[in-house]
């Protein structure tokens, strides 16, 4: 069997990437509507790209890296501009260093593939499970904080108001592959049947004795276990009830105001999530390089300016106090670590108040 990754073009050119086992059924089901989310007010659509993987993990992959990129990128993707996609691929902070190198490697994703053939997931993704969910909105929310963290496998037990929620999608921001693949069970019991390790949280004492564990405690275990994990959210007003949680195996806990001990659903799956996420490698904010530090001639010069130009002021006075008050001023000037562009700005402050200009 084999699954495509694919890229639609919607009504507003905005582009829409999502994986499917069936490329034809799959397009037409959103251009008729019949898939809720992002697609859904952005018709008619136009498949623009799409590409085959032999297992869904890798399918999956490719939709999560590609989600991720730029309109640029995509675009070159689209094109098969490889050139491009190439020097996209590369952060402008990296460029110079890799300006020497050959381009004629094709660049590397996260996951350590090319551009265009992606690894498999190599270890399972641990799967939510929302039992007895009440609200749309806080389901979408929770499929929200999911995605932030990579994490994209929702179980429904029982939800309150049926599935689909028409209140879901405008709650989940945009991760509508979560939704789209959310799947309904009956019971708990059906919902981790095929998993190795369920987790159950709580911040309530159930009457239940198993071991108690700490949302970061539990990532490291979910990451060292071959098989799959489940983590179960109890329902918003009450938690998990006393039989389900016996049905895990371990419990996730964490240290909570005695006297406030209520998280809400999204915040309960956000703080597993990221702690599970700790040991994936998500992207970060890029780091920007400071500035060096200005040479001491250039602040001493500074220094002199204000100094001259608060002199002409009057502004030392008494004159017995302008040793302690220049001392302050250079105590207070010194305390950043001012770079050079900074000094010549402060400078350019100092001698605009030194000869104003007309406006």
């Amino acid at each position: 069997m084999s699954f495509w990754t694919y890229i639609l073009r919607c009504a507003d050119g905005t582009y829409y990437t999502g994986h499917t086992d069936n490329i034809e059924r799959r397009f037409a089901e959103h251009q008729s509507g019949a898939v809720q989310g992002y697609t859904f007010e952005r018709r008619p659509l136009e498949l623009m790209w799409s590409d085959m993987f032999p297992t869904r993990a890798e399918a999956l992959e490719a939709e999560l890296q590609i989600k991720g990129w730029s309109r640029k990128k995509k675009e070159a993707l689209i094109g098969l501009n490889w050139t491009s996609l190439r020097r996209a691929a590369v952060p402008p902070s990296e460029k110079r260093q890799r300006a020497s190198h050959s381009l004629g490697q094709a660049p590397r994703l996260r996951s350590g593939r090319t551009e265009k053939a992606i690894d498999p997931v190599t270890s399972p993704l641990p799967i939510i499970v929302l039992v007895r969910p009440q609200l749309g909105e806080n389901i979408g929310k929770a499929a929200r904080a999911m995605l932030n963290f990579g994490l994209t496998e929702l179980r429904l037990v029982e939800p309150r108001d049926g599935w689909p929620n028409p209140d879901a999608g405008p709650a989940a921001s945009g991760a509508d592959i979560v939704l789209e693949r959310a799947q309904i069970y009956a019971s708990v019991a059906e919902a981790t049947a095929d998993c190795a390790h369920v987790y159950a949280t709580t911040v309530r004492k159930r009457g239940v004795t198993k071991p108690v564990v700490t949302p970061e405690a539990a990532a490291r275990e979910i990451h060292a276990a071959p098989a799959r994990s489940a983590i179960l959210f109890g329902p918003e007003r009450s938690g998990l009830a006393t039989d389900d949680v016996a049905l895990a195996r371990t419990i996730i806990t964490v240290p909570i105001n005695p006297e406030f001990g209520s998280l809400n659903l999204a915040q309960a799956v956000i703080l597993v999530a990221y702690e599970w996420s700790k040991g994936e490698k998500l992207a970060s904010p890029t780091t920007v390089d400071l500035d060096p530090a200005a040479p001491q001639e250039d602040l001493e010069g500074l220094i002199d300016h204000l100094e001259g130009l608060l002199d002409e002021s009057g502004y030392f006075f008494p004159p017995d106090r302008t040793p302690t008050t220049k001392r302050m001023l250079r105590t207070l000037l010194t305390k950043p670590g001012w770079s050079a562009q900074e000094v010549r700005t402060m400078r350019g402050v100092l001698s605009t108040l030194q000869r104003p200009r007309q406006r």
